[in-house]
């Protein structure tokens, strides 16, 4: 894609919502930290119920190690994988009290040493906690820079390192949201809505639907 019709691209995402966000709720860097590693392989409305209902009771390392594994179980067992989860966050809480006076770290590095953190995850944090003009890529960014041809590659990896390549400064922060938000609502895997993308004339995608 050329570059002005990357600017292009990000100027009209940017003039729908100028202030994206994730759509995970949270008030701290922990509680979003701990919802991220819980959103794996799950959709934010069930973190969001899970959460709802755990952060009022305990939502620092401090109250949730108190909790215990099992205490953990019973708020995320509607959450897919929840088992193994709760004894990622259970280990990830001790960490933050041991290594770093129970507060989230803010490198890329310490971060993906914590249980259940990949790079994805870590990725999230630094950009939606504290600014980092990240661009984490999951299943809907990784569609999206493909079907377009904004920053194709053939792993999750290729497509990150394109996007660092092309997304023009002014946009990186927050290109990693409006990219998840298109994926998520317009660009949809099964059939995206071209009709309503207002980005139809720039994208490169050669099945665009026409309803």
């Amino acid at each position: 894609m050329k570059r002005a019709d990357v600017v292009e691209l990000f100027a009209r995402l940017r003039e729908l919502n100028p202030q994206p966000t994730t759509e995970l709720a949270y008030t701290t860097p922990f509680e979003l930290l701990a919802a991220v590693v819980l959103s794996a392989q799950a959709t934010d409305v069930g973190v969001n119920k899970a959460t709802r209902k755990l952060y009022p009771v305990a939502n620092t390392p401090q109250a949730i190690l108190a909790l215990g594994e099992e205490g953990l179980k019973k708020y995320i067992s509607t959450i897919g994988l929840f088992n193994a989860k709760a004894k990622n966050v259970i280990a990830l809480c001790g960490i933050l009290l041991e290594q770093h006076g129970g507060e989230v770290p803010r490198t890329r590095e310490a971060l993906e040493a914590l249980p259940g953190v990949g790079r994805k995850t870590a990725n999230v944090v630094l950009n939606t906690a504290f600014g980092e003009p990240t661009i984490a890529v999951d299943t809907h960014i990784f569609r999206v820079a493909n079907r377009t041809g904004l920053a194709p590659g053939k792993d999750v990896r290729a497509v990150e390192d394109k996007l660092e390549k092309v997304v023009p400064p002014e946009f990186k922060r927050d290109a990693h949201h409006w990219l998840i938000l298109h994926g998520r609502y317009v660009c949809k895997a099964r059939k995206p809505d071209c009709p309503q993308c207002v980005i139809r004339d720039l994208c490169r995608y050669k099945d665009k639907t026409l309803e």
